[in-house]
């Protein structure tokens, strides 16, 4: 497919809400293929990395599902289901469930996470190809702009 060559004076005048919609999409098709090839999901890496000390968890208790979409909303899909996806993990050994239906993560779980957290650096290095880190941090100093000027938080 060839890509149509659009001018810089065209580009201007184009809305920033289309491409970055248009880029969200790609870049999580991209990466969430990527890690299917690998063997697992990008949810159930978020499910390890949320309940390892090691990562995102603070202290590294037990999360029922419903705290854990709490802790996700920022970033889960609306067609990702964590209760499938916990149920693959419980299945694995990567998690366990206690009676409060708190999930755990395990010994093999934490490997686990350490193992398929090696697979982001050849995604991010594929999605940078042909981009210099100074157009990069200039395109997100852009994008955090826009945000603030729609009224948004940039964190």
């Amino acid at each position: 497919m060839a890509t149509q060559q659009i001018s810089d004076a065209e580009l201007a005048g184009q809305p920033a809400a289309y491409w970055t919609g248009v880029a969200y999409e790609a870049l999580i098709a991209y990466t969430r293929s990527q890690l299917v090839e690998k063997g697992y999901t990008q949810p159930q890496f978020w499910l390890l990395r949320n309940l390892s000390a090691n990562d995102i968890s603070p202290d590294g208790e037990g999360m029922t599902l419903a705290d854990l979409r709490e802790a996700m909303t920022s970033y889960i899909r609306p067609e990702d289901d964590l209760t499938a996806e916990a149920e693959l993990l419980l299945e694995r050994g990567w998690l366990t469930r206690d009676a409060e239906h708190r999930l755990w993560l395990t010994e093999e779980g934490e490997r686990a996470r350490v193992g398929l957290a090696r697979n982001a650096p050849a995604i991010r290095a594929a999605l940078h190809e042909g981009i210099d880190d100074s157009d990069y941090v200039s395109t997100l100093k852009v994008l955090r702009r826009l945000i603030r000027n729609a009224g948004g938080t940039v964190a």
